[in-house]
Formats: C-alpha cells, sequence, structure tokens
C-alpha cells in the first residue's frame, strides 16, 4: 500500500518538476548573477595571488597616492594599497555573508515547516514570536544586537541569526500549510507514512525552493548589515580589511582622492546586484509557474 502511494505522489509532482528543470543556462538573468557572483568570489579567493601588497601592513611614506601603475587604485592614509584591501575586505564581507545565512536558513525553516505542518499551539508560540521581530526593523535589531554582544565577526554571525530565522520561518510555514493539503499529502498520509517520512522525503523538497530563494536575497541584507556595522565602528576590528571600514576611512578624502570610499560603495553595489540577479533566474527556474 506504502508503496503505491509513494509511486502515485511523485507522479503527481513530476510535472511540475520537469518543468523546473529546463536548461539553467538558458535564463539569461540567472547566467548574470552567476558570472557576477563567480568572479567576485574568485577574486577573492585569489586575493593573495593578484597583489604582492600586505593588506593591513602601514607603509606611512606613501600614504595618500593617487591611483598609479605601482597602486591601480591609489593607497589610504596608512599608505596601504587600496585594490588589495578591496580584494581582502571581499574575502571578509562574502565569507560573512554567506555563512551568516546558514544558521537561520536551517533554524527558520524547520520552526517553520514544524508549524506549518502540525499546527496548534507550537504554530501559535512560533508565529508570535516572529511577529514580535517582525515589529522592529532588521538593521535595528542586527546594530542593538552586536552593540550588546561587542564587535567582532562572532558577534556579527549571532546578531543576524537571532534576528533573521523569522524569515525562513515564516515562508516555510506559509509554504507547508499549502502543501500538506495537495492530494499527494493525503495520499501519504493515508498510506500510513509517519510524519518524518511525508515532511523530509516528500514536502520538503518541494518547498524548499521558496527560501532558498529569498537566501539570496538575504545575503544582500546580512552584507550591507556587516558593512553598516564596519561604517559604524562595530564591524570586523580594525586593521582587518572591510568595506564599511574602507568607506568610513575614506570618507573624510571624498573630495580629493574620491575613490577610496566610491570604490568599497561600488563593491557592495555590484554584491547586491549579482545576487539580485541570481535569486531572480532562481525563482524563474525553480518556481516557473509563478511567472507571469
Amino acid at each position: 500500500m506504502t508503496t503505491a502511494v509513494v509511486r502515485a505522489s511523485r507522479a503527481m509532482r513530476r510535472p511540475a518538476r520537469s518543468r523546473a528543470l529546463r536548461p539553467w543556462y538558458r535564463n539569461g538573468t540567472l547566467m548574470a548573477g552567476i558570472v557576477i557572483v563567480g568572479l567576485l568570489v574568485l577574486l577573492a579567493v585569489l586575493a593573495p595571488l593578484l597583489t604582492p601588497y600586505d593588506p593591513i601592513k602601514q607603509d606611512l611614506a606613501n600614504a595618500l597616492q593617487s591611483p598609479s601603475a605601482e597602486h591601480w587604485l591609489g593607497t589610504d592614509k596608512y599608505g596601504r594599497d587600496v585594490l588589495t584591501r578591496l580584494l581582502y575586505g571581499a574575502r571578509i564581507d562574502l565569507r560573512v555573508g554567506f555563512l551568516a545565512v546558514l544558521i537561520p536558513f536551517v533554524v527558520g525553516s524547520v520552526l517553520g515547516a514544524l508549524a506549518g505542518y502540525f499546527g496548534g499551539w507550537f504554530d501559535t508560540v512560533v508565529m508570535r514570536v516572529v511577529d514580535v521581530f517582525f515589529a522592529f526593523p532588521f538593521y535595528v535589531l542586527v546594530i542593538v544586537l552586536v552593540f550588546v554582544l561587542g564587535a567582532g565577526e562572532s558577534s556579527i554571525y549571532l546578531a543576524i541569526a537571532a534576528v533573521s530565522w523569522v524569515s525562513y520561518a515564516k515562508i516555510m510555514r506559509g509554504e507547508l500549510l499549502v502543501a500538506k493539503k495537495q492530494d499527494w499529502v493525503v495520499a501519504a498520509r493515508l498510506g500510513g507514512m509517519s510524519h518524518g517520512r511525508i515532511l523530509t522525503r516528500h514536502i520538503a523538497p518541494n518547498v524548499l525552493s521558496q527560501a532558498v530563494i529569498y537566501a539570496m536575497s538575504d545575503i544582500v541584507m546580512d552584507i550591507m548589515a556587516i558593512v553598516t556595522l564596519g561604517y559604524l565602528g562595530l564591524g570586523i576590528a580594525p586593521p582587518t580589511a572591510e568595506w564599511g571600514s574602507m568607506i568610513l576611512d575614506g570618507q573624510e578624502f571624498i573630495t580629493t582622492l574620491w575613490l577610496q570610499a566610491t570604490i568599497p560603495g561600488l563593491a557592495v553595489v555590484v554584491t547586491s546586484l549579482g545576487l539580485s540577479f541570481l535569486g531572480d533566474g532562481l525563482s524563474d527556474l525553480l518556481t516557473p509557474e509563478r511567472r507571469k
């Protein structure tokens, strides 16, 4: 009986999956996102090979130089090569941005899925907590938590994880409320499948796409939070290269050496644009039935 139900549920889901698995390389938006983000990650990983300079070593004799053959983007007020710090800053911001999504993604998705599937008092408790977090702006909560926990990379991870999980919980709850009423889920229940198997083997693969798509925009928010914290002096401790602190250091020379503050800002914009393209492309690829 159970085997027949599994086959029936797979057959019901096959058309949607076959539409979603069309060649990804034909999606222009997705390809643009892959190229931009992939190039940024490659530059960050290869930073030690692309530049001969130390990102934190000071050279006051060569401070505040204009762009030249030796220093393509000039040097900052401490004589450090701006391009070198830009590349090493990408390593910090991209790493924290991507890793900071993992814990909220897992915790929020699990709590939201359980709340949507089982309902009852657990659903009520989870949603009330979610409502409390949504009552405050994301950046305000992150800044307050980092201020309380203290500056540093570990504090950023904890602050973002404590705030970001609510979005994934809300997304997954909404998806589960719809999915659990589908015929193939009802058939699986009637076939005697356990709740755990229905959730992990049948429902989760069909509803996780929305959480994955949202994760792309969440990475953008996390990077913006990291840059904001660095600008406010609450982020990665100096002299570590980080885009927010680079903008802060360069703003006092905005009228003379404007590249020092502008280039890190443009790096944030390009990164956000690439991740946005990636998210939009994944949305088209994974949920083609929702496109207009």
